[in-house]
Order: C-alpha cells, then sequence, then structure tokens
C-alpha cells in the first residue's frame, strides 16, 4: 500500500508540489471542451486546500517534444478554466523552473492554487537518461510531493516518477488512491463471479491483458475487432474483417490456457457486417463464421449481445477494456450500448463495475453517466498497463505505508 495525502500530517503552511493530469481537449479558440480531468483533480486539490498547505500544480498538454510552443500547448487556458471552477485566481506561472519560476510562486499564500507551464516544454521531462538534475530543480518548489496524475503514471519522467525520489514525503492524491484501490480490488480480491470484457481492435495490443486476466477471471468476454482474428484462427470465413494472421497462435494459445484454467471464453455468435465503414452500404447479420466477402464486422450482432448481457448480469465484478464495436458510428454502435447497460443493471444489483481504457472510458461517458459504475478510470495507457500486471513507474515511486 501507498501513503496517500491521508498521511501527510500538519502541512499549513507547506508548498505541495502536485503532479496532476489536465491533459483535456480543446477547440481552435482554446476553449475546454471536455473537463473530466479537470473536475476528477478537485477532492485532492481541495483537501490541500483545505489543509491551509500553498498547492503547485504541475501537468502536461500535448505532446510539444521538450520545446517551448506556447501558442499551442499552453497551460494557461487550463489555469483561466481552473479558477472558473474553483472561483478564486489560479496564479499562472509562465516563468520556466530554474530561471524565475520560484520568484513567482513567492506570493503563493496558504490555501492558494498555482499552476506551472507545461512540464513537457522541458527536454528532461521525458528524458530516459538517470540524470537528476531537473528533478532536483523542481524539487525546490515544493515541500513534499503528490502524484495524483493517474492517467500519467505508466510514464517513467521526471514529473511522475523520478521527483518522488528526490522530495519527500512522496504521496498518492485521492484520484491516484481511488485509481489504484478499485483497480486492484477487481484484480486481486474480486467477488465472484468475476467476468472481463475485453474489445479493441487487435490482439497484438491486449495480448498482456488477455494473458494477465485468465488467472484472474471466471468467464472472459472478447469482442470488437481483434475477435475476427479468433475465428480465422479456427477455420471461420471473415471477408474483410480486421484480422492479425500473425497472432492466430497467440489466440489459439489463449483459447487453450483458458480451458485449461476452467474460463469460460464468451465470443461472438453472431455479428452485424458491412460493405461501406462510413454505414451507408448495405449492413445485416450474419453468422461470425460466414462473413461473406467485401463485408466486414462492425459490431456484436442481437444473439452475441444476449449472451453477453447474460453472463454481465450474472457477474458480481465486472471489467471493461475496450469496446465490442465501432461505437463512434451510431449504426455500429448497439453492442457497446448493451454491453454498458447490461454493466450498468448489474451494478444497480450490487456488482463492482470497473471501467477501464480509452475508448470504452469514451462510450460509457458517450452512452451512460459515469456515476452509473462503480469506478470510470482516468487513465487510458496506465489502466491497461496496470491490468497487463505491469508495474508502474509513477506509483512504485511513491512512499510506502
Amino acid at each position: 500500500m501507498k501513503k496517500s495525502v491521508h498521511d501527510l500530517g500538519d502541512i499549513k503552511g507547506k508548498r505541495a508540489l502536485v503532479r496532476v493530469d489536465v491533459n483535456v481537449p480543446m477547440d481552435e479558440n482554446k476553449n475546454v471542451t471536455d473537463d473530466t480531468r479537470i473536475r476528477a483533480i478537485l477532492p485532492t486539490v481541495q483537501f490541500l486546500k483545505d489543509k491551509g498547505a500553498k498547492i503547485i500544480l504541475m501537468a502536461h498538454l500535448g505532446r510539444p517534444k521538450g520545446e517551448w510552443k506556447v501558442d499551442e500547448f499552453s497551460l494557461e487556458p487550463v489555469a483561466k478554466y481552473l479558477s472558473k471552477v474553483l472561483g478564486e485566481d489560479v496564479l499562472f506561472v509562465k516563468s520556466p523552473v530554474g530561471e524565475g519560476a520560484d520568484k513567482e510562486l513567492e506570493a503563493l499564500k496558504d490555501g492558494q492554487v498555482a499552476l506551472l507551464e507545461n512540464i513537457r516544454f522541458y527536454k528532461a521531462e521525458e528524458a530516459k537518461d538517470d540524470d537528476m538534475t531537473f528533478a532536483n530543480e523542481l524539487a525546490k518548489l515544493g515541500d513534499f510531493y503528490v502524484n495524483d496524475a493517474f492517467g500519467a503514471a505508466h510514464r517513467n519522467h521526471t514529473s511522475t516518477a523520478k521527483l518522488a525520489k528526490v522530495l519527500k514525503p512522496a504521496v498518492s492524491g485521492l484520484l491516484m488512491e481511488k485509481e489504484i484501490r478499485c483497480l486492484s480490488q477487481a484484480l486481486d480480491n474480486p467477488t465472484r463471479p468475476f467476468t472481463a470484457v475485453v474489445g479493441g481492435a487487435k490482439v497484438s495490443s491486449k495480448i498482456g491483458v488477455l494473458e494477465n486476466l485468465i488467472d484472474k477471471v471466471d468467464n472472459l468476454i472478447i469482442g470488437g475487432g481483434m475477435a475476427y482474428t479468433f475465428v480465422k484462427a479456427n477455420g471461420g470465413k471473415i471477408g474483410n474483417s480486421i484480422c492479425e494472421d500473425d497472432q492466430m497462435d497467440v489466440a489459439k494459445a489463449i483459447e487453450k490456457k483458458a480451458a485449461d484454467k476452467g474460463v469460460k471464453l464468451v465470443m461472438a455468435t453472431d455479428v452485424l457486417v458491412t460493405d461501406d465503414f462510413s454505414g451507408n452500404g448495405t449492413n445485416k447479420i450474419v453468422k461470425v463464421n460466414e462473413i461473406p466477402d467485401g463485408f466486414e464486422g462492425v459490431d456484436a450482432g442481437p444473439e452475441t449481445q444476449k449472451a453477453f448481457a447474460d453472463v454481465i448480469k450474472a457477474s458480481k465484478t465486472i471489467l471493461m477494456n475496450g469496446p465490442v464495436g465501432a461505437f463512434e458510428n451510431p449504426a455500429f454502435a448497439e453492442g457497446t450500448k448493451a454491453v454498458l447497460k447490461a454493466i450498468v443493471e448489474a451494478t444497480k444489483n450490487g456488482a463492482v463495475s470497473v471501467i477501464g481504457g480509452g475508448d470504452s472510458v469514451s462510450a460509457a461517458k458517450k452512452f451512460c453517466n459515469a456515476e452509473d459504475f462503480t469506478h470510470v478510470s482516468t487513465g487510458g495507457g496506465a489502466s491497461l498497463e496496470f491490468i497487463e500486471g505491469k508495474v508502474l513507474p509513477g506509483v512504485d515511486a511513491l512512499d510506502n505505508k
């Protein structure tokens, strides 16, 4: 277990250097178009404010690759938005660290919030070496370190991992604490039956997830584009559907491992196919292993939707990582909607539900409310690596309880 802000003791007047994830989408006028990530850090910010700490936030926006691209990647619009949300001015620090940022922060009062300019404007932030110069420069700005950026916890960067080694205490924020708790509970101590829904386009990107989950789940639902690699591996006709021929042996090995472990593998039996991915061509339901040439599978069929939903509704722990169809197009969204609806119903009946991974989170937000699930993860790549059983550098570097 890692220490969190709850373990800090008296921090009144102390400077909290807090890594957050506010990498939010904006329109061409620099208006924030989705504030989910900003809202997610508010409990930690408010906790530190209530304790009388001086709060210095660090974050990234986009991928400026170590160049000061203020026009394109500045965090100033985020500081303005945060000011609006908090109902008070957030000090935006334009000066670089080591070149005047400390002077700008001198005026910070107890309970006040500041935001540093984009941490990825510094080449040293993403450097792969062991040089701690930049970490030591950052450490001068704070009296203790808080990491609340679960979405960046899989990055071995200066602000997410190296800094925690030189600025102590180094603890998790409330969002990070909740992410670790909810994902760990689902994976390591699930109420059974435990069902995982794994979707997405490629088997290759989910091998680690599937391998790790087979050791933990009772039921494994495989949907989305990667299912066609399994179908073809078993001699089925998949038409023009997405398929990784070089992963067919992997698919067979996963099937064998599931059988050996007594894990029920639940796959599509019927699918919606199309001859035009825009959705404007001929769309029809066919058996999953009889897809005609010129057509590709784009969504779970009605029979499959029911089978997936039945398994989910009988479960006590559900983890979803990836959609089961090309849900971005309304014509191909029914399968993903059916899965989410079943998860919501199971949750209402007492199941623990965790949605992790970028696309499944997007679908959950599009078709449901976050409150409908036990936990909707804020970390795309970080969730994926956590579910794979990998050690996340940003979590590993924090102080142990």
